[in-house]
């Protein structure tokens, strides 16, 4: 989920946003990956029905931060992962949640909670963003603790109003 260089053929579509470009992977009628890759990196239209689908769910959000999106999502995961993710799902835009907070709902530590988002492969839709620090400061984003991932999630959050 990190700015990273792949081939073009990689994707089914890359769509411009103000942050980044959205790289979309997609399997059969599964959206299997979303990734932050460099904003000069060359866009690319839909390839498929469903990246077109998943490409207007996402200009929706980027218009109306409280959009909520409808997809059909193949999360992977171990099954810590996915009772993480289903928690911050459940954050609604325009409010947070801190790692802390999630890990003592799930009988969890924040450290595992700050992994299983390191590990979303659907930022945006799982919205990892959503989940700061306990002090109310940013923490971390995908895998990262400073420069561009933490300008995206800061941009996610001002975004949805916080």
């Amino acid at each position: 989920m990190i700015l990273k260089a792949k081939r073009e053929h990689d994707y089914q579509a890359k769509l411009a946003t103000p942050f980044a470009v959205l790289g979309l992977r997609i399997e059969e009628d599964w959206l299997t990956d979303i990734e932050y890759l460099p904003l000069d990196t060359p866009l690319l239209d839909p390839k498929t029905p469903l990246a077109r689908e998943v490409c207007n769910q996402l200009q929706a959000y980027l218009t109306d931060p409280g959009y909520v999106f409808d997809l059909s999502l193949h999360i992977g995961g171990t099954i810590h992962q996915r009772r993480v993710w289903r928690a911050i799902q459940d954050i609604p835009s325009g409010g947070t949640r801190s790692y802390g907070d999630i890990a003592t709902q799930l009988h969890s530590a924040p450290r595992a909670v700050g992994q299983a988002c390191g590990a979303n492969r659907l930022p945006i839709i799982i919205p990892c963003h959503r989940v700061i620090a306990k002090g109310g400061g940013l923490g971390g984003f995908m895998n990262a603790s400073d420069g561009m991932p933490l300008d995206i999630k800061r941009w996610l959050l001002q975004h949805e109003g916080v």
